[in-house]
């Protein structure tokens, strides 16, 4: 509602359905809130993974910002670097590229994170898919090779000079499981993969601040995991292999980061369950019948696309009726 008053016009009042919802939060609150909670997958990726690490997240985070801002001022737009939006969005890339990535690789992907997938949509708050993970896959499409070629942890100060090495869920989808890690290098990160997967402790220390600091909700992450635990069950995986099935690869990383992100989910409560269920069946589903041993940013990914519908479909009645 308007309020004029020596003609000017306020906007200090508005009427919208109930519930009335009042919140302190801003877009920059929540970034860092995110940036945060995404710190100690920073340090275990560099622990692990070494000087690459640090130029995989330089190179993203200051591709995305640097792509963003001049993608603003070039279509005339406002602005909006200082939300932390694309930090966030650089920091997500980063760690869902392996340490032997090579660097204009991660700064194309990045590009193509906050340009394509944000920019030409409206910006933050109308992309279709999460810019990251729509970024990976546009990587993986493209360089198939370079973005699947994981290393064993070599620690800092190490090179690109590291061993190959089969992914843990590699190994299961090849029926070698006598080759599989400990569980407790699997809990620490200590294993082949993408820089910030690795750590399951690191991921879950990250959940727990979300939690704290209320920024997402427990219900997604939470039925994400099991629905995925479940249908692993059902379509065959062995139930003393279901434990590796969780800590490797990129669920628990999608379910807590990826899943819960904002835009791209459903606006109801019921809503995410679906969209969360949806993820879950989807990356089981992959895991298990596809060629590929992971399936968690595909999933996520399909499931963005079908949030318009899910939002439909379960999108709530305002009380009362409108007059003729």
């Amino acid at each position: 509602m308007e309020h004029k008053d020596d003609n000017k016009v306020s906007r200090d009042f508005f009427v919208s359905l109930a519930p009335h919802i009042r919140s302190n939060d801003t877009v920059n609150k929540i970034m860092l809130d995110v940036i945060i909670a995404l710190v100690p997958v920073l340090a275990g990726s560099i622990y692990f993974f070494g000087l690459n690490a640090i130029r995989l997240v330089i190179t993203c985070v200051i591709s995305c910002i640097a792509g963003e801002y001049i993608f603003q001022k070039l279509t005339k737009k406002p602005v909006s670097i200082n939300d932390l939006s694309a930090v966030v969005t650089g920091l997500l890339l980063a760690f869902n590229l392996p340490a032997t990535m090579p660097s204009w690789m991660a700064c194309f992907g990045s590009l193509f994170a906050v340009v394509i997938i944000k920019g030409c949509f409206g910006g933050i708050g109308s992309n279709f898919m999460n810019p990251a993970l729509g970024a990976r896959i546009m990587l993986m499409a493209s360089w198939a090779k370079q973005i699947t070629s994981y290393t064993n942890p070599t620690g800092f100060g190490s090179s690109v000079d590291a061993i190959s090495s089969a992914t843990p869920l590699t190994l299961i989808k090849a029926g070698e499981y006598a080759d599989l890690p400990k569980l407790s290098d699997m809990l620490i990160g200590n294993i082949p993969g993408v820089i910030g997967e690795t750590s399951s402790i690191l991921i879950l220390l990250g959940f727990v601040y979300l939690l704290a600091r209320k920024v997402i909700r427990p219900d997604v992450p939470i039925i994400f995991v099991a629905t995925t635990a479940v249908f692993l069950l059902i379509f065959g995986i062995p139930a003393n292999m279901l434990v590796y099935e969780l800590l490797a690869g990129g669920l628990l990383f999608g379910a807590v980061f990826m899943a819960t992100d904002y835009t791209t989910s459903p606006i109801t409560r019921r809503g995410k369950i679906i969209f969360a269920f949806g993820c879950g069946l989807i990356t089981a589903l992959i895991r298990t019948k596809a060629a590929l041993p992971e399936g968690t940013s595909y999933a996520i990914c399909l499931m963005n696309i079908a949030t318009p519908l899910i939002d439909r479909l379960t999108k709530t009645k305002a009380y009362g009726e409108a007059s003729k």
